[in-house]
């Protein structure tokens, strides 16, 4: 069996065996309901308002500001749906941009259905957004303006701040995808100064299945999840402790030596991109420069995305379409062709995405790899 070389860590990283330890005592011995009055649902919920405390400290919130979630995808519904449900009379635009999540666009798409109205600002070539798009898209009727911090597909980290500002500036709630960039970049929310913003523990070596909200204390949503009180009656359901446990530990170790390890993520990121396009003919970077460390987007023209994405996994190498799969169905990246390129170039299109526990020696076989897998597509 060959090695695995996992270079799809903005999927998912692998849980990080400290974060394991941490979690296990409330997978065990603490199991209570974090609801429940007795001594064991005692202990589950010190361990929940400890796990609530550190996530808190680590951005600059309050303590009652974090709300725990099933998932980023939850908290990004949570955030969109809740702000159009509490919505002011006549408030009905929701602005956002066009290269956000699935999670964000099919919600726009949805509400839309519902009276919604909602404004799409496009980036440049690169991928950058502009925060004075947004202002000028912003009116007296929107009730919530949305700007990724960093993009899931192609990495461009966006002016997030300046965004916001702009919101507020203009009495809008602002809300940041930053799922991708919690654990990479050293985020606080005081310094951003967004209404809300998203994160999921498994995109930093935490576990899947937990995410968290934050909504600054005075912005006033509706849950979207009814059937209890948990999470300040924000969203029903059976506290996930260990989840919680877990998501604490994985983003408070994120922050230890964060400088050391996103130089040495973005240092493998370098030598690969460096490769790629020194070895590799008609290869070109997706991104402008100020993207995230460890994400490189290639297009690898007249290449099949999905027949190379096979032939690397085929050969031990783990990495991801530029495009996103639908029942079966490769459809081209919208994020791809929203910054210029064709349906052929964006269904040519890897993904390569690397995390602290990759190294020097992986980035060179998969280079290798890369140019025996492309010469096979090639004879077909």
């Amino acid at each position: 069996m060959k090695e695995t070389i996992y270079f799809d860590n903005a999927s998912t990283t692998p849980l990080d065996s400290r974060v394991l330890s941490a979690m296990t005592p409330y997978l065990t011995e603490v199991y209570g309901n974090a609801n429940s009055v007795h001594k064991v649902g005692r202990m589950a919920v010190k361990g929940l308002d400890e796990a609530r405390e550190k996530v808190a400290d680590l951005i600059g919130a309050s303590f009652n500001e974090i709300y725990f979630t099933s998932c980023a995808t939850e908290s990004n519904n949570l955030a969109i749906r809740g702000s159009f449900l509490s919505r002011e009379e006549g408030k009905n635009t929701l602005v956002i941009s066009s290269i956000e999540h699935a999670s964000v666009l099919s919600t726009a798409s949805e509400l839309e259905k519902q009276g919604a109205i909602v404004k799409k600002v496009k980036p440049n070539s690169s991928g950058y957004l502009s925060a004075s798009d947004y202002q000028n898209s912003i009116s007296s009727d929107c009730f919530l303006a949305c700007m990724m911090y960093a993009n899931n597909e192609i990495g461009t980290i966006q002016p997030v701040k300046e965004f916001a500002n702009a919101c507020n500036e203009k009495g809008v709630l602002s809300f940041s995808d930053c799922v991708q960039a919690m654990g990479v970049l050293d985020l606080s929310v005081k310094d951003l100064g967004v209404s809300m913003l998203s994160f999921t523990a498994h995109k930093f070596g935490g576990p899947k299945g937990v995410g968290v909200l934050y909504i600054k204390n005075g912005v006033k949503i509706s849950p979207i999840v009814s059937g209890g009180h948990q999470e300040r009656m924000k969203r029903g359901g059976t506290s996930n402790v260990a989840g919680a446990v877990g998501l604490a530990t994985a983003l408070e170790l994120s922050r230890q030596n964060l400088l050391e390890e996103t130089s040495k993520i973005k240092g493998l990121k370098d030598r690969l991109v460096s490769r790629i396009l020194t070895e590799i003919p008609n290869a070109v970077l997706n991104g402008g420069e100020n993207t995230l460390p460890g994400i490189a987007n290639v297009t690898f023209k007249g290449i099949g995305g999905e027949a190379l994405l096979y032939a690397l996994d085929l050969s031990g190498v783990c990495a991801s379409l530029g495009a996103a799969c639908s029942s079966g169905t490769i459809e081209p990246s919208h994020v791809l062709k929203e910054i210029g390129l064709s349906d052929i170039d964006a269904k040519s299109s890897i993904r390569f995405s690397l995390y602290k526990q990759n190294t020097v020696e992986e980035v060179d076989r998969v280079v290798e790899v890369l140019k025996s897998s492309i010469k096979k597509v090639s004879e077909r």
